[in-house]
């Protein structure tokens, strides 16, 4: 069985839902799926400061967080993150970065990975965000999967080649477009990727 482990980094709640559509989807594949969460950095004032992030914060505390073992575990990876000025959050970063032990044994080399994103504007850095992360994934010797346009999802979720993204409505702080079959997709073909890979 191929293992997927899908790491994801949200303050107001979009990510985790695009994280459970990816656990969803691989799971009904019949494949193993583990949702986890990196930790949350962001000083406590700065979270209080947003009703939004500290009620997600305080609803999502029993999501495991992600640790290297997680990374090893897996077969394939599935990132979801919003964008921080058109790069990924310092919590991912974080996370990325202490993978280092890993990467000096070869323990990165060869994992399929895909990411998703989110942003507060259409044009608020969704795809350079995927773009700069899959930088990182290329030092990790990763095998990036991409959605492309693969599946007709493409065209009613806004079209990122990258990996699906969605854009966060300013006034109440829901999806814009609709991205659950597109990330769903993005999920099944990171899937069968890896399984053809494990064979």
């Amino acid at each position: 069985m191929t293992n997927v482990a899908i790491v994801y980094y949200s303050s107001t709640g979009i990510n985790h839902q695009m994280a459970k559509w990816a656990e969803e989807a691989v799971q009904e594949a019949g494949a193993e799926a583990k949702v986890v969460r990196v930790a949350e950095t962001a000083p406590e004032a700065a979270i209080a400061q947003n009703p939004a992030w500290e009620k997600h914060y305080k609803e999502t505390q029993d999501v495991p967080l992600a640790t290297s073992e997680d990374i090893l575990w897996a077969d394939a990876i599935i990132f979801s993150m919003p964008t921080r000025f058109g790069n990924m959050p310092s919590q991912i970063k974080q996370f990325i970065d202490i993978q280092g032990g890993l990467w000096a044994q070869g323990k990165t080399a060869n994992k399929v990975v895909t990411a998703m994103s989110s942003a507060s504007n259409p044009h608020g850095g969704h795809e350079g965000t995927l773009l700069n992360f899959y930088t990182s994934m290329m030092h990790w010797g990763a095998i990036i999967v991409t959605p492309g346009y693969t599946d007709a999802s493409a065209y009613t979720s806004g079209g990122n080649p990258y990996g699906a993204s969605v854009t966060q409505s300013q006034e109440d702080g829901s999806m814009v477009e609709d991205v659950q079959e597109a990330v769903k997709h993005q999920a099944r073909r990171v899937l069968e990727v890896a399984t053809k890979l494990n064979q």
